[in-house]
């Protein structure tokens, strides 16, 4: 299981230096979970530099993943994970999902450098 973050998402549909990079994990939608903070970070960000039809149409993508609500259980998942990782709140919301299906998250955010199961790409 992989889980791709907003970073990832926003190089792959903005055509990034390092969008070619994600582009073989969100091709594997059976494989793909998708944290709804992920759809907020991804429709903000994208929201500034697109036309709303595009943004929507990528959000559409996003969501041939399985998307992944922030149940109870999962926020006080996550709370843990930020105290213990110095996270914040979105990052720590991102990692403890993927933890919790043991899936690789994809990302160029240095915060998840050398955390386990983080497939790490530095920034062009």
């Amino acid at each position: 299981m992989n889980v791709v973050d907003s970073s990832g998402w926003i190089e792959f549909f903005t055509a990034g230096a390092s969008g070619p990079l994600f582009k073989p994990v969100i091709e594997q939608r059976d494989q793909l979970l998708v944290p709804t903070i992920n759809i907020y970070e991804v429709h903000k960000i994208l929201s500034r530099k697109l036309p709303a039809g595009a943004v929507l149409s990528c959000l559409d993508v996003m969501r041939q993943g399985r998307v992944l609500d922030l149940t109870d259980r999962r926020a006080v998942a996550a709370a843990d994970i930020a105290g213990k990782h110095k996270l914040a709140m979105a990052d720590a919301v991102i990692y403890s999902m993927a933890r919790e299906f043991d899936a690789t998250l994809w990302t160029q955010d240095v915060d998840y450098d050398g955390l386990v199961g983080v497939k790490f790409f530095g920034k062009p």
